[in-house]
C-alpha cells in the first residue's frame, strides 16, 4: 500500500497572535480562546483534548477526552483511575494535553503535572452526570479485556435493576484529575507556514514569562 498525501496543504489565513493583543496571564487567554472556538465555530466538542501519557510499558499514548472544567489552577477532567491512562497518570504525572480547533486554525498545547482532585469535588460531578453515564462508570472496567459487549450489556441490565429508584454511588476507582499547567502554548495558523506561536512557561516565582517561538 502507498498513499502520497503531500498535496494535501491548507493556507492558514484567519486571525493572527501578537504578543500586543493578549493577556500575559495564559490561563485568561485559553479562557478568551475556548469563548471565541465556542462561539464562532462549529467544533463540534470545543472540548475535547488529547492527553498524553507515558505508560507503563515505557511507551507514549495519547486519546482524547473531555475537559469538564478549568479555573487559575488548571483543566479538570475525569476518569477511571485503575485504567490504563489513570495508572499511568498515577505512576508518571508528567501529561501533555492538547487542543485542535482546524476551523479556528487553532492550537494549544499544555505540559503539567496531573493530580487527583478532592473527592467531594469528584462526588459533585459523578451526582451531576446522566444515570446512564453513572452505570457505565460501574459496568466498565475500564482498559481491561472483555470477552464480548454482550457481558457489557448484561452487567448494565443487572446493575439498571439493583439500582431502580436508588441512588448510584461514586466508585473510588472513579474521578477527576486535575493538571496544573507549567508551560502553555498558544498556535495560530498563518500564511506562508509563519505561525504565531506564543508560549507562557512558569518560572521559579511562579510567574509567567511569555517568549515567540519560530514556527
Amino acid at each position: 500500500m502507498h498513499t502520497d498525501l503531500g498535496n494535501y496543504r491548507k493556507s492558514y489565513e484567519k486571525q493572527e497572535l501578537l504578543e500586543s493583543n493578549i493577556s500575559d496571564n495564559p490561563m485568561e487567554v485559553f479562557q478568551k480562546w475556548f469563548h471565541e472556538v465556542d462561539t464562532n465555530f462549529d467544533e463540534g466538542e470545543t472540548n475535547a483534548m488529547t492527553i498524553s501519557t507515558l505508560g507503563l510499558d515505557g511507551f507514549p499514548k495519547s486519546r482524547v477526552v473531555l475537559l469538564k472544567k478549568y479555573t487559575h489552577e488548571g483543566f479538570i477532567f475525569y476518569t477511571n483511575y485503575e485504567s490504563e491512562k489513570g495508572k499511568a497518570i498515577l505512576n508518571n504525572p508528567k501529561v501533555c494535553l492538547s487542543f485542535f480547533w482546524p476551523k479556528a486554525e487553532r492550537q494549544v498545547i499544555i505540559k503539567g503535572n496531573a493530580e487527583k482532585i478532592a473527592p467531594n469535588m469528584s462526588d459533585g460531578y459523578f451526582e451531576s452526570r446522566p444515570r446512564g453515564s453513572q452505570l457505565g462508570a460501574l459496568v466498565s472496567h475500564q482498559s481491561e479485556v472483555v470477552e464480548n459487549r454482550k457481558v457489557l450489556e448484561e452487567d448494565l441490565r443487572q446493575l439498571e435493576e439493583k439500582f431502580e429508584e436508588k441512588e448510584i454511588p461514586r466508585p473510588d476507582y472513579w474521578g477527576g484529575f486535575i493538571v496544573k499547567p507549567i508551560s502553555i502554548e498558544f498556535w495560530q495558523g498563518r500564511p506562508n507556514r509563519l505561525h504565531d506561536r506564543i508560549r507562557f512557561t512558569i518560572n521559579d516565582k511562579f510567574d509567567w514569562v511569555m517568549e515567540r517561538l519560530s514556527p
